[in-house]
């Protein structure tokens, strides 16, 4: 536990000297406010117009920040020599990833925080805000697609050589599970029969958390509607009882496998050196 604590520190530190960092968060600040600036109609309620841009504009901006924050994290201690160093000394593969993950992740939620918080804020002293509920709702969008892409980066981190080849590989799942998934799925949904449409939008929906979270913020949102009749039962679920209890778990899960793959690849690589 103590070495996870010190690898985390060490992250936090390094993160927040990142300039990328910095970029980030004021790109944010300044699109979200210029939203809610152009916004008439007073403080935003549920899935509207602005939700809906600015739930895009998360999904366009977070994930490529996070794929490279993360996976540049740990391509960085291979290429400086930091890796050979730390593994002279007794500490694990697992505290390692760990530690990683918490201090990135924690760099990560600042960041979302203090973007939000800049944006609100100018948004409350013009009165044309989020309403709270919606406000809460896209927070937790914004913090739940940070961990579910910062644990595919720990994946891409540990499968990259160097940084330029982890760049490659971020680009190119950003790409996949943010621009090239719409037309792929519903060209694959298009050579399947009619019963095996629901089933499989339900199971490739969980092989992307960019549009695993999407629904489930678009749903919350009273949207659910536009998504049409396919997502029919992801509606039903999420707006259950249940519904939020169980999309926390399908996270961990999802970030469990996520990092446990991480950590495989990195202590087989270990054992190799």
């Amino acid at each position: 536990m103590n070495a996870i604590v010190q690898v985390a520190a060490r992250e936090i530190k390094l993160g927040f000297r990142n300039p990328w960092a910095y970029s980030f968060m004021g790109l944010f600040a300044v699109f979200m406010l210029s939203l809610l600036l152009i916004n008439s109609q007073g403080y935003v309620q549920g899935y509207s117009g602005l939700t809906g841009t600015l739930l895009n504009l998360i999904l366009y901006l977070l994930p490529l920040m996070t794929l490279m924050l993360g996976s540049f994290s740990l391509t960085g201690e291979k290429e400086d020599g930091n890796w050979e160093l730390l593994s002279t000394y007794s500490i694990g593969t697992w505290s390692f990833m760990a530690g990683k993950y918490v201090g990135v992740a924690v760099v990560l939620m600042v960041i979302v925080s203090l973007g939000f918080g800049i944006a609100g804020a100018g948004g409350w002293l013009t009165g044309s805000g989020f309403d709270l509920s919606a406000y809460v709702l896209l927070v937790g969008f914004s913090f739940s697609l940070a961990l579910l892409f910062l644990a595919a980066a720990m994946l891409i981190g540990a499968l990259a050589r160097n940084r330029w080849q982890a760049l490659t590989f971020a680009a190119g799942y950003w790409f996949f599970t943010i621009i090239a998934w719409p037309p792929l799925l519903i060209a694959a949904l298009g050579m399947l029969p009619n019963m095996w449409i629901k089933p499989a939008v339900a199971s490739l929906t969980l092989l992307n958390p960019a549009e695993l979270s999407r629904l489930f913020a678009v749903i919350k949102l009273g949207g659910g509607s536009v998504l049409g009749p396919e997502y029919y039962a992801w509606i039903q679920w999420i707006r259950g009882p249940a519904g939020t209890i169980s999309f926390i778990g399908m996270i961990l899960l999802w970030i469990g496998i996520a990092t446990g793959a991480a950590n495989w690849l990195w202590e087989r690589g270990r054992k190799r050196a």
